[in-house]
């Protein structure tokens, strides 16, 4: 795959994922429980910023020449998340596929608004930095992959929560 084609792809799952929370709705209904167990589309954002953030940050890295390692102990692994704000989602100690209920919960008190703002420009920040990067580097860091994994992997897991949950509350009316 080439930079061209994969922010292409980027966009166009972006643009997919923004459509749905669209018809989601107005805020209201973007903090109702229940679309994943007691998660809102709201709590599912969350877990989504943080994981653009860790990529974001990952890219900011790689383009300031400083290298990352993924956390091979506990505490490096705890030191990580202390450090950034949300877990090294790349390490071997982080049991992927799972929601992140720790996560969720440190963006309980933060509005809808400032979620989705801060979600936007973590995006903003992916496709900004993957234009400064080579191609060369792109294949030398597996970028296509792990952005990939942190972006559009996790809107379509929870793209099928979401439209699960618009038609149970449709059934509903």
């Amino acid at each position: 795959m080439n930079k061209k084609a994969f922010l292409e792809r980027l966009q166009k799952e972006r643009d997919d994922f923004e459509i749905l929370l669209n018809k989601a709705g107005f805020t209201r209904r973007l903090t109702m429980q229940g679309v994943s167990g007691n998660l809102s589309i709201k709590d599912l954002l969350a877990e989504i910023l943080t994981h653009e953030q860790f990529i974001a940050d990952r890219l900011a890295e790689i383009i300031h020449g400083q290298a990352y390692a993924p956390a091979a102990s506990n505490y490096a692994f705890f030191e990580f998340e202390e450090t950034y704000g949300y877990p090294d989602y790349e390490s071997p100690l982080y049991q992927k596929g799972q929601i992140d209920h720790l996560t969720i919960c440190k963006h309980k008190n933060i509005g809808v608004d400032e979620i989705v703002s801060q979600e936007l420009a973590a995006f903003a920040n992916i496709v900004s930095s993957l234009e400064k990067i080579s191609h060369d580097q792109c294949l030398k860091f597996d970028l296509y992959h792990r952005i990939a994994e942190h972006t559009y992997r996790p809107y379509r897991r929870i793209s099928q929560e979401i439209r699960r949950w618009l038609k149970s509350i449709k059934a509903e009316l």
